[in-house]
């Protein structure tokens, strides 16, 4: 059994971050990774490859839940995102393009787009690498019909990405600039950073509060937000914590507590933020750490408005 626990932590990173593509959510994952471990555990045969059986089986657990799962997100309220990611824990640097894009905000959305099987067979062959041979037996398909479910798969995908990716380095600067001249609560100065048509969307679930219908559209309309909320959270001890989150520029919004009120993550292309999601139901901010009453921070925040 030493063996195994071992041979199966080591594997835990990987594991996680299928399941958490798969799933779109960080404690939907962990528990498909330990339902792995006690399948394998129980097993008393010994696999020719640890990686790949262990692989196949915490996919299978991902499909099933991400299935049950689908009505649940369909009566969702409000626009609904992926639990944050703060750090991806699994790390190949010959696939490090892959890996980053996958795991961001807009690359999860669009997942969203595709059956649970198209799925599992594009994280497994377009992200993680895995031969066709792997992903038939981890899906139950033949090689033949899992080629079309990543060729269908690879094909939404590619349809709904921007043309457009920024640089790295680029967009982390940008990033820096832009949540220096949030703290400022400038106009201005916010809007030459966000695109045109830029949206500032959050995801509440109802268990928190939202900007209108959780959806803002236009530069000056965003910044004119953004300039209302900075000055206020900052006074009543609220922090921003630039943070990535998703793979992209981000921040944890916390209050004068320390505990967690939102996260963000920037979607930036083109030299200019085209998207802000924030996710700010709390059931979704546990991993994250204490998650503050965020009603209390917006009454907070209010006030801190009205006084002089």
């Amino acid at each position: 059994m030493p063996e195994r626990v071992e041979e199966f932590e080591e594997l835990r990173p990987l594991l996680f971050s299928i399941a958490y593509r798969i799933l779109g959510s960080v404690s939907e994952a962990e528990d498909a990774v330990q339902d792995t471990w006690l399948r394998y555990a129980a097993s008393g045969t010994r696999p020719a490859s640890t990686k790949a059986f262990l692989s196949a089986v915490v996919t299978r657990i991902s499909v099933d839940v991400l299935r049950s799962a689908r009505h649940r997100r369909e009566e969702y309220v409000g626009p609904w995102f992926p639990e944050p990611l703060l750090s991806d824990p699994y790390d190949d640097p010959e696939r490090a393009a892959e890996l980053a894009d996958s795991v961001s905000m807009a690359a999860l959305l669009l997942l969203e787009r595709l059956s649970p099987l198209e799925r599992a067979a594009f994280v497994l062959r377009e992200v993680f690498g895995f031969g066709f041979a792997e992903v038939a037996s981890a899906l139950g398909r033949s090689e033949a019909a899992c080629r079309q479910l990543a060729t269908r798969a690879r094909r939404h995908m590619d349809d709904g990405r921007r043309r457009f990716a920024a640089d790295r380095r680029e967009r982390d600067e940008l990033a820096v600039r832009f949540f220096d001249a949030f703290t400022a609560g400038d106009v201005g100065n916010l809007m030459q950073f966000l695109a045109a048509d830029v949206q500032l969307v959050g995801d509440a679930g109802g268990k928190a509060p939202q900007w209108g219908r959780g959806l803002i559209i236009g530069a000056r309309n965003v910044a004119g937000m953004l300039s209302a909320l900075a000055e206020p959270f900052a006074r009543i001890g609220g922090v921003i914590e630039p943070h990535e989150v998703n793979g992209q520029p981000g921040a944890i919004f916390r209050d004068s507590d320390g505990r967690v009120v939102n996260t963000w993550a920037l979607d930036i292309a083109d030299g200019q933020i085209q998207a802000i999601r924030a996710v700010v139901n709390p059931d979704k901010l546990q991993h994250v750490g204490p998650v503050a009453d965020a009603w209390s921070v917006v009454r907070d925040t209010t006030e801190a408005r009205r006084t002089p």
